[in-house]
């Protein structure tokens, strides 16, 4: 399957509704002009991640409508294997990727539950957390992050950001890193909640994520709202 078939699979999916009405994924908007690009670099003889049919899977996972918290990352995993279309999320085998395994110790840090026996975040984007990366593609290879951040997907991840602002009552935002903070401006904080931190990777989680308890203070402020708590 190319990331062009993924797409339109992705648009019989959604119809008209929720992600389906923004104009970037119409016929020759921004969705298909990134897409086209990660099919050109496969054509190359590059390794795209994630796998075409787990390009759009946050967005599957997490209608528009039911969006409650947006966690926000740079690009999918690098590493061979790593990337399933759900930022941050991991469903291989032992050992973990790095920014999870610190995900996961801030999560214990912050809320006491005890270490996580798999990396698999679906059941967070099942209850309205929508882990999206700032780039839906990335070429693989250790030395290969933010290689697909140019690739056109950043029209398509504002759109979304700034449809999920203007459309969702009560959004935590919650931005790891700097790709992910440069999109703070397309959130409006009249309405919203916006939690910034150092992304969790080994590079930075040391410089100001270990200690930002973002669980907590995202249910929090839910609750505040009258909304219910994520069960992380």
């Amino acid at each position: 399957m190319s990331c062009l078939a993924a797409l339109a699979a992705f648009r019989s999916q959604t119809g008209a509704a929720g992600w389906g009405a923004l104009p970037v994924f119409a016929p020759g908007g921004a969705a298909e002009q990134a897409c086209a690009a990660a099919d050109a670099e496969r054509a190359a003889g590059h390794v795209v991640a994630p796998a075409p049919e787990r390009v759009f899977a946050a967005l599957s996972l997490t209608p528009l409508e039911s969006v409650r918290v947006v966690i926000l990352g740079q690009d999918p995993y690098p590493t061979p294997g790593h990337a399933n279309g759900l930022a941050f999320s991991y469903l291989g085998p032992p050992p973990l990727p790095r920014s999870l395994v610190n995900i996961f110790r801030e999560r214990q840090a912050d809320l006491g539950l005890p270490p996580a026996l798999d990396g698999d975040l679906t059941s967070w984007a099942r209850q309205g957390v929508l882990l999206l990366n700032t780039a839906l593609t990335v070429r693989e290879g250790a030395s290969k992050a933010g290689s697909h951040l140019l690739l056109g997907w950043g029209a398509v991840t504002d759109a979304i950001i700034a449809a999920v602002s203007a459309g969702r009552p009560s959004v935590v935002f919650i931005l790891w890193g700097k790709p992910a903070q440069t999109k703070r401006a397309l959130v409006d904080e009249g309405r919203h909640h916006v939690l910034e931190s150092p992304h969790p990777s080994p590079l930075s989680a040391s410089r100001g994520f270990f200690g930002s308890r973002p669980f907590s203070r995202a249910n929090a402020w839910l609750e505040r709202q009258g909304e219910t708590p994520i069960r992380w």
